[in-house]
């Protein structure tokens, strides 16, 4: 389990075996990590709807992760945000990248494994995400019904993950920016 240490994962790939320090991103993470995010996906990334949910929101402390080599060069990010689906709060996961020549390592996945058992720890009991279902089918996320992202969002991309039993039960409704309840 990760927490606010550096631990040292083990990725095994080809015969190879990988080592990566995953640690919470600091402030002194965040031009790295940007660079990544523009590196990794399409112009224009920032116009998508879900980053609306982000404006001037910070990501959630202690959940947004960096994984970095062992030459301490910054391998994959991922970040948390909080938002609210009808009355009640969840995890809106993403941007998770790897960096084109780190792609097919498994570090992806170690990091959302990872990340999510620390959302878990630390009490939050729903993530959501806009993504691709065959690929976070293996993390244990499904498509939600009536829950629904701003537009133009795909509804059949607006997938979520229980950390607790049946914590998406009955959730439904628009999924707005974070507000303190």
């Amino acid at each position: 389990m990760l927490g606010a240490n550096h631990l040292k994962p083990v990725i095994k790939t080809g015969g190879q075996s990988l080592v990566y320090s995953l640690t919470a991103e600091t402030d002194q993470d965040v031009y790295e990590v940007e660079a990544l995010y523009d590196l990794c996906f399409a112009p224009g990334r920032e116009a998508l709807s879900s980053y609306r949910l982000r404006d001037d929101i910070p990501p959630v402390a202690g959940l947004s992760h960096v994984a970095r080599d062992a030459d301490g060069i910054l391998a994959g990010a991922i970040r948390y945000w909080p938002v609210h689906v009808g009355d009640v709060s969840a995890l809106l996961l993403g941007p998770v990248a790897v960096h084109p020549t780190r792609q097919g390592e498994g570090l992806a996945a170690l990091l959302i494994r990872e990340t999510l058992a620390i959302a878990r720890q630390a009490g939050w009991a729903r993530v959501m995400l806009v993504g691709d279902a065959p690929y976070y089918g293996k993390f244990g996320f499904e498509q939600l019904h009536g829950v629904t992202m701003p537009p133009p969002t795909n509804p059949e991309r607006v997938l979520g993950h229980a950390l607790h039993d049946a914590a998406w039960d009955g959730v439904q409704g628009d999924v707005t920016r974070w507000y303190m309840d």
